[in-house]
C-alpha cells in the first residue's frame, strides 16, 4: 500500500511536472498574439477606481467605464475575452514589463517617454489637462503660477510631470478622490488632471469647492499600452486594426458619448 501510494505520487508529479513544461512551452511561443489566442483572453491592467474610465458601477458593483467597454470590444475583434485585472496606477506599467498582462486601459497618454519602452495603439481619444483649485482659491491663473505650489497626483501619471515641468511641489497620492480630498482639506494648493475626471467629478458633486483654474496648453493622445518588441509586435498590428475598425463604424464614438457625455475621438 505504501509502495503503492509512492507510485502515485510519483506518477502525479510526473504529471504535474509534464503540466508545467506545456505552460512554459505556450507561454514561451515568442508571438505574444499567439499566447493571447491561445488562452482565449487578452490580459488588461486598469485601476478601476477612476471614474468615467474605469470603476464599480455604485449599484451593481460591476466593473464599467470607457475602457473597459473599450477593451472588451477590441478583444471581441481578437477572438478572444477581455479579462480585467485592477491595479493601483503606479504598478500598471510595471506588470506590462512583468509580462502579468498583455496591455493596459487607463486613459493612458502617449508621453515620449513611455513611447520609448512601450507600444501605443492608435490613439482613440483626446485630452486636456486641468489645474484644479479651491474655489475660493485664486492665487494659480496659468500653468506658470504653479511654481511654489503644492500638488498631488500620482507620481507617475503625466499629471504629476506637468507639475513638475511648472515648478510645483508634488505628493503622491493614487486616486482622483484622494487628490481633491486634499485640496478640499487645505493640504494642498492644486491637483492636476484631466478635463473629462473633473466634469465627471462634479456630475456626481455639483456643489463640490473645486473649479479649473486654467488648463495646461496642448492636448494629449489617449491609447493602449503594450509591450515593445518583436514578440508584440503582431499583437499591436491586431489592435492597431481593432482600434480604427472601432473608429470608423462610431463604437468609440458612442461609448465616449455614454461615459464622458461628449465625443473624445474628434
Amino acid at each position: 500500500m505504501k509502495n503503492a501510494s509512492i507510485r502515485l505520487l510519483v506518477a502525479a508529479a510526473a504529471a504535474a511536472s509534464l503540466v508545467s513544461s506545456c505552460s512554459r512551452k505556450q507561454a514561451s511561443s515568442g508571438d505574444l498574439l499567439v499566447d493571447i489566442r491561445a488562452r482565449g483572453e487578452l490580459r488588461v491592467a486598469m485601476e478601476g477606481q477612476y471614474s468615467p474610465w474605469t470603476y464599480h458601477d455604485p449599484k451593481t458593483d460591476e466593473l464599467v467605464g470607457f475602457d473597459v467597454e473599450l477593451t472588451r470590444a477590441v478583444a471581441a475583434k481578437l477572438g478572444v475575452k477581455a479579462v480585467f485585472h485592477e491595479v493601483a496606477w503606479d504598478g500598471i506599467f510595471a506588470g506590462i514589463d512583468a509580462g502579468r498582462w498583455d496591455i493596459a486601459a487607463n486613459e493612458v497618454a502617449i508621453t515620449p517617454e513611455r513611447a520609448e519602452k512601450y507600444a501605443f495603439s492608435v490613439p482613440y481619444a483626446k485630452e486636456r489637462t486641468a489645474v484644479l483649485v479651491r474655489k475660493d482659491y485664486d492665487a494659480i491663473r496659468a500653468p506658470e503660477d504653479l511654481k511654489g505650489k503644492k500638488t498631488a497626483n500620482s507620481i507617475t501619471s503625466t499629471q504629476n510631470e506637468v507639475a513638475v515641468k511648472y515648478g510645483a511641489i508634488p505628493s503622491n497620492v493614487e486616486s482622483f478622490t484622494d487628490t481633491v480630498q486634499l485640496l478640499l482639506a487645505g493640504r494642498i494648493d492644486a491637483t492636476l488632471h484631466t478635463d473629462t475626471s473633473f466634469y465627471d467629478y462634479l456630475r456626481a458633486n455639483p456643489d463640490a469647492n473645486v473649479k479649473i483654474a486654467c488648463y495646461v496648453p496642448g492636448e494629449e493622445d489617449i491609447a493602449i499600452a503594450m509591450p515593445k518588441g518583436d514578440a508584440a509586435a503582431s499583437l499591436k498590428t491586431a489592435i492597431d486594426a481593432a482600434v480604427t475598425e472601432l473608429l470608423a463604424d462610431g463604437t468609440i464614438a458612442e461609448i465616449s458619448r455614454k461615459y464622458i457625455g461628449a465625443d473624445l475621438t474628434k
